[in-house]
């Protein structure tokens, strides 16, 4: 590795309004280095990349590339000086093809006319490593579930044959296998002297592909060392100014005598084919599973987001509830749904975070059938207080707020809504460490009160260090259910790749 940095950042700043999302960021990057930005949500991660990648401009500080000044006036020029940004929020055009997207900018031709065989053979190159079965390059990526358009999304920047990769949050969506794909192309690129600036909120995953780390708080650089030097603690306590003992909050044994749900051979197919289960006062129930395996099904056909084939959805009091219901029945029933995809159906984006708090139980602030804005208003800033929401006014929309807040958004929805049973798809996705710390204390709170909590998770210690009993989907059917205590990640792992038993 060459000693000279490619890259190096002195004293970024950049503000919004009032909001000062960098004070002062500096860094250096090495040929062939992979280094790793970390902080909580709200650090200023994603503004500097995107202050790298040209889709911002810096209010002061000085950027280099290769010893000359790098100032890009937008994402193509940065581009063309040989950085490109991988977001963590899909910035896709459904309506086109797989290999159109990959190509966006870059398309080849012959004859002034468009060469649509070199595109397809350019966009398998890129595919390729990851060896995903729905990624045809000539399928429209509208199509494709949310963990293949994040491959989709990697392999349009690995298409630009890049020098410097700015990865944010790139395996957030991934599969274990795709994110194992991913790990070993970064480990060819390094090798091939390419260097990356890696996001990830997992240190586990930081530390098998980044050879240094900075991390940011505040809008400030606070620490860059090699990882080899230092330890997860230390790392933790730069990030959020203090030490964090337990990131798991203690699991209090719940009372097993009321089932507040109980689900006999659910059925949605293709991709749910079976699942039965109880559901208890203060419980976590997780489920685990490989991507595509049915876990998500399974959540969206209970809230009647997927129609159901067939089975049995029986309610807290005894009553069996139709087990082909709209959304808006469950909601009355007292369901509670978090969607893994926060952008397209967590939160409407550009409303207000009042709106987005209230907008499932308005009966709260209505009087006389007229809506009272002013007490929405104050029922919102309570539960931003309570969660931890970092946003000037509970009129700011969602759309502003970093990921980790966007997610207290949509827990915040559902304390409001006082919902007895929640469906929880991956509650931590994109969320950093001290913000995960306040989701799980919410989750575990809302259990401790006797509600019922059904969590989907792809993150192993989330559902070790969480639940109280698990179960494993597999090819659209859910094995039985065991105390967590029986589990361990390798049987765990084993039944997911296995299948149920049956």
């Amino acid at each position: 590795m060459n000693s000279g940095p490619v890259l190096r950042i002195e004293g970024i700043a950049r503000s919004f309004g009032a909001t000062r999302a960098l004070d002062g960021v500096s860094l250096e990057l090495l040929p062939g280095e992979v280094h790793a930005l970390i902080g909580e949500n709200g650090a200023g991660k994603s503004t500097l990349m995107k202050i790298l990648s040209g889709e911002l401009a810096p209010d002061r500080g000085t950027m280099e590339l290769r010893g000359r000044e790098f100032r890009p006036a937008d994402p193509f020029q940065a581009r063309k000086q040989g950085i490109v940004l991988i977001h963590q929020e899909l910035s896709l055009c459904p309506h086109l093809t797989v290999a159109e997207n990959i190509l966006l900018g870059m398309e080849p031709g012959r004859r002034g006319l468009l060469d649509r065989q070199a595109m397809r053979r350019r966009a398998r190159e890129v595919l390729d490593p990851f060896r995903h079965p729905e990624l045809s390059p000539d399928r429209r990526v509208g199509e494709l579930p949310l963990p293949a358009q994040q491959v989709v999304e990697i392999g349009r920047a690995l298409a630009a044959r890049t020098a410097i990769l700015l990865m944010d949050e790139p395996t957030s969506s991934l599969s274990q296998e795709d994110a194992r794909a991913l790990f070993s192309l970064i480990r060819r690129l390094k090798q091939e002297q390419v260097s990356l600036i890696y996001i990830s909120h997992f240190l586990e995953e930081v530390r098998q592909v980044a050879d240094r780390c900075t991390v940011l708080r505040d809008g400030r650089s606070v620490l860059t060392a090699p990882l080899a030097e230092i330890s997860d603690e230390a790392i933790i306590a730069r990030m959020v100014g203090r030490e964090i003992a337990q990131l798991f909050p203690s699991r209090q044994t719940p009372d097993w005598g009321k089932a507040v749900l109980s689900v006999r051979e659910l059925r949605a197919p293709p991709l749910l084919k079976n699942a039965g289960f109880e559901l208890h006062a203060g419980e976590i129930l997780g489920i685990a599973g490989l991507a595509g395996s049915g876990r998500t099904e399974l959540l969206r056909t209970l809230f009647g987001l997927l129609p159901a084939a067939g089975g049995r959805v029986i309610l807290g009091d005894g009553t069996e509830a139709p087990v082909r219901q709209t959304p808006a029945d469950r909601l009355r029933q007292g369901f509670g749904y978090l969607s893994e995809d926060r952008k397209e159906e967590g939160l409407l984006l550009p409303m207000p975070i009042a709106d987005n708090v209230t907008l499932t139980r308005s009966r709260c602030y209505a009087r006389m059938g007229w809506l009272d804005l002013e007490r929405r208003k104050e029922q919102a800033a309570r539960w931003m207080e309570r969660l931890g929401v970092r946003a000037q006014s509970p009129d700011e929309p969602a759309g502003r707020l970093s990921g980790g807040n966007q997610q207290k958004v949509s827990l915040a929805r559902l304390l409001h809504q006082e919902a007895d049973i929640l469906l929880l798809d991956e509650p931590t996705r994109g969320v950093d460490i001290g913000s995960k710390a306040w989701v799980y204390e919410t989750i575990a709170g809302c259990a401790a009160r006797g509600k019922g909590v059904l969590l989907v998770s792809s993150y192993l210690p989330e559902l070790f260090g969480m639940c109280h009993r698990m179960a494993v989907m597999s090819r659209g059917r859910l094995g039985p259910v065991r105390a967590a205590g029986e589990w361990t990640p390798e049987s765990l792992l084993q039944a997911a790749i296995a299948g149920p038993e049956s």
